[in-house]
C-alpha cells in the first residue's frame, strides 16, 4: 500500500520522471501533470496527499495554483519547485500557504526529508481538528458548491485584518459558525470568542450585558459584573442578530466602536478594549436605515466589510456532504453504529427547498437517525414531507397569510394584557424574549 497520494504539476518531461521515480522507489503513488488546466482537471488530483508545483508553467504561474488549491479546500501540503525562482517569488508563495520552497536541481535527500516533514505536520493538523471537533471546539465549514467556497474566501481575506465584518442571510444559514471560523483564522485567534443575541436580551437589560455594571448601580445589582465587551477583550465579539438592536443600545454601540471606551452602568471609570466586532442579521439593514429604523452612522461602522451568507436552496450541491457530517456527527454523539444515506436519498434530500436552511437539514438527518432501525438510511427514511413537498409555497400568498394571521392573533393578546408584554406571553404561551421579537418583526406598536 502506498505511502501517501503525490500530485506533481511541472512542465518538463525529465524532472517529472525523475521525481517519479524518486518517490515510487520510496512508496508513494505519483501523479503527474503537464499543465495548469490538467492539474485542475485531473481526479487524482483531489484526492492527493500533498503536491509539487513548479512556479513556471507554460498556461499560468504555480503560485496562481497554490492559491487554487488553498481555495478549494481541496487540503494537503504544497510544496513549490523552481529553477528560475526569486526571493519575491519564495515570500508570495509562503504568504498563499506554500510549506516549503525548493530550487532546482532537486537533491533525493533534501526532496524526501521536505515531504516527510510536510505531510507529518500535515498529519498531526488533521488529528487536532478531529480532536477539537470531539471536544466541541473546531467550527467546519462543510461545503463544494461555488457560492459556499466563495463565501469561504471571503472570510479568510477578512479575518487577516481587524476590519468589522456584517454577516447577512437567512435564519439557519450557519452565520454564527462562520463568524467563528473568522475569528479562528485572525490574529485575534488566542483572544476570547464571545456571543450576544441582541434579540434575545430585553430592551433594559441590553446596556448592562454590552457594558457591564457596577455593584449598586440598580435595584439587584449585588456585585459588579463585566459586559460583553469587557470579557471579549484581545478577542472577537459576536453580535448576532444586531438589526434587533433598540434605538437606545445603537447610540451607546456606536460610541463604543466610535471611541474603543466606555463605561460599565453606574460606573465613572472609563474602560479601553480591544474587541474585534463581527455582526450578523436575518434582516435588510439598508432597508432600515431607509426607513429610519437603524442608525446610518452605526450601519456603517458595522458593515465595513459585508458578506452575504448563500441559503441552503442556492447551493443544492452542499446538501451532500452537510448531511453526511451531521449524520456521522449524530451517530458518534449518541453511539449509534455508523450509518449511511442512499443516493436515493441524496436525490430528494436535494431537491427540497430548505426554508430553514442547514438548522432543519440537520434537524431532518437525526431524525431519520433515530427512525431507522438499520444502517442505510434510504427514501423510505426521509420524512414524507420532505419528500411530497419539493419546495416553497407561495410567499405571496401563504406567507403573508400567516403573517397577517399571527399579527392580529398577537395584537388581541396584547391588547387583552393592556400591552403587558410578559402577561400577554403567559396568554399566548411563549417566551417574553420571543414575543419582544415577533412584535418587532411584525411592526406592532400600541399606538
Amino acid at each position: 500500500m502506498a505511502l501517501a497520494r503525490i500530485a506533481i504539476l511541472d512542465d518538463e518531461v525529465n524532472v517529472g520522471n525523475s521525481l517519479r521515480l524518486i518517490l515510487e522507489r520510496e512508496g508513494y503513488a505519483v501523479t503527474i501533470c503537464r499543465s495548469a488546466a490538467e492539474f485542475r482537471a485531473h481526479p487524482d488530483v483531489r484526492r492527493a496527499d500533498a503536491f509539487l508545483l513548479d512556479v513556471l508553467l507554460p498556461d499560468g504561474n504555480g503560485i496562481e495554483v497554490l492559491r487554487w488549491i488553498k481555495q478549494t479546500e481541496i487540503g494537503g501540503p504544497v510544496i513549490m519547485i523552481s529553477g528560475h525562482a526569486t526571493i519575491s517569488d519564495a515570500v508570495e508563495a509562503t504568504r498563499a500557504g506554500a510549506f516549503d520552497f525548493l530550487e532546482k536541481p532537486l537533491t533525493r535527500d533534501r526532496l524526501l526529508l521536505v515531504l516527510k516533514n510536510a505531510l507529518e505536520q500535515a498529519a498531526l493538523r488533521r488529528e487536532n481538528a478531529r480532536l477539537r471537533e470531539l471536544v466541541g471546539d473546531s467550527p467546519r465549514m462543510i461545503g463544494v458548491s461555488e457560492a459556499f467556497l466563495r463565501v469561504v474566501e471571503q472570510a479568510k481575506m477578512v479575518a487577516r485584518s481587524d476590519a468589522r465584518v456584517l454577516l447577512s442571510g437567512e435564519s439557519g444559514t450557519g452565520k454564527e459558525l462562520l463568524a467563528e471560523f473568522i475569528h479562528r483564522e485572525s490574529p485575534f485567534a488566542s483572544g476570547p470568542f464571545v456571543k450576544m443575541n441582541c434579540a434575545a436580551i430585553p430592551t433594559e437589560l441590553l446596556e448592562t450585558e454590552l457594558f457591564g455594571h457596577e455593584k449598586g448601580a440598580f435595584t439587584g445589582a449585588s456585585s459588579s459584573r463585566r459586559g460583553k465587551f469587557e470579557l471579549a477583550d484581545g478577542g472577537t465579539l459576536f453580535l448576532d442578530e444586531v438589526g434587533d438592536l433598540h434605538e437606545t443600545a445603537q447610540a451607546k454601540l456606536l460610541r463604543v466602536l466610535q471611541e474603543g471606551e466606555f463605561h460599565r452602568v453606574g460606573g465613572e471609570q472609563t474602560i479601553r478594549v480591544a474587541v474585534r466586532v463581527i455582526s450578523a442579521t436575518n434582516r435588510d439593514l439598508a432597508d432600515l436605515v431607509a426607513k429610519k429604523q437603524f442608525r446610518e452612522d452605526l450601519y456603517y461602522r458595522l458593515c465595513v466589510v459585508p458578506i452575504r451568507v448563500p441559503p441552503l436552496r442556492e447551493r443544492p450541491e452542499d446538501v451532500r456532504p452537510l448531511a453526511t457530517y451531521f449524520l456521522e456527527d449524530f451517530c458518534r454523539r449518541n453511539n449509534f453504529r455508523p450509518k449511511t444515506i442512499d443516493d436515493e436519498a441524496f436525490s430528494v434530500l436535494e431537491k427540497f427547498h430548505w426554508p430553514g436552511n442547514a438548522r432543519e437539514l440537520r434537524n431532518v438527518v437525526e431524525r431519520m437517525a433515530i427512525l431507522t432501525p438499520g444502517e442505510r438510511l434510504g427514501v423510505e427514511s426521509v420524512p414524507l414531507e420532505i419528500r411530497l413537498r419539493k419546495g416553497a409555497a407561495p410567499r405571496s400568498s401563504v406567507q403573508e397569510a400567516r403573517d397577517a394571521a399571527e399579527r392580529d392573533y398577537i395584537l388581541r393578546a396584547l391588547e387583552q394584557a393592556n400591552w403587558n408584554v410578559s402577561s400577554a406571553a403567559r396568554t399566548l404561551g411563549m417566551e417574553r424574549t420571543n414575543l419582544h421579537k415577533r412584535i418587532r418583526a411584525l411592526g406592532l406598536s400600541r399606538s
